[in-house]
């Protein structure tokens, strides 16, 4: 299971280190509102997919509480189908759907886990509810 905090689950976005923290920053400023993981990760962990509405506990290389999200949309596709409007959301700076193919590919191999065309991709679409300078308080995710 993923770690919870107040009751949500947690996004842990990308590795930690620079990585993680550049996509936190990308979430924070309201440029990054997607994300891309395999499904084979939540069978791993014995996970369900996020629903749209559930929100989630946007962390940082400690597991502290840096924002909250809100499921938007959710979509399982195969790696070769993902389109260019969710990749573009993902704000990561790539310029084409190739480019974020390439990008993620590699990625995903680099963690162990080498993708194909036919890889179950989770397309998760968010907003961001709250954040900031150690505003957010446990009793604050639900509201």
């Amino acid at each position: 299971m993923w770690p919870r905090i107040g009751g949500l689950r947690t996004l842990a976005l990308g590795t930690p280190g620079e990585l993680r923290t550049t996509l936190n920053t990308l979430v924070l400023t309201g440029v990054k509102t997607a994300t891309a993981g395999l499904l084979t990760e939540y069978a791993g962990e014995a996970e369900e997919l996020e629903h749209v509405g559930e929100r989630l506990a946007l962390v940082d290389d400690r597991d502290a509480l840096v924002g909250v999200v809100e499921v938007t949309g959710i979509e399982v596709v195969p790696f070769a189908t993902v389109g260019w409007d969710f990749a573009r959301s993902e704000g990561e700076g790539d310029r084409s759907i190739e480019e974020w193919r390439a990008g993620h590919a590699g990625y995903w191999a680099r963690a162990g886990t080498p993708v194909t065309d036919d890889t179950e991709i989770v397309c998760i679409r968010f907003r961001l509810v709250s954040a900031g300078d150690g505003g957010i308080r446990t009793g604050d995710l639900g509201t």
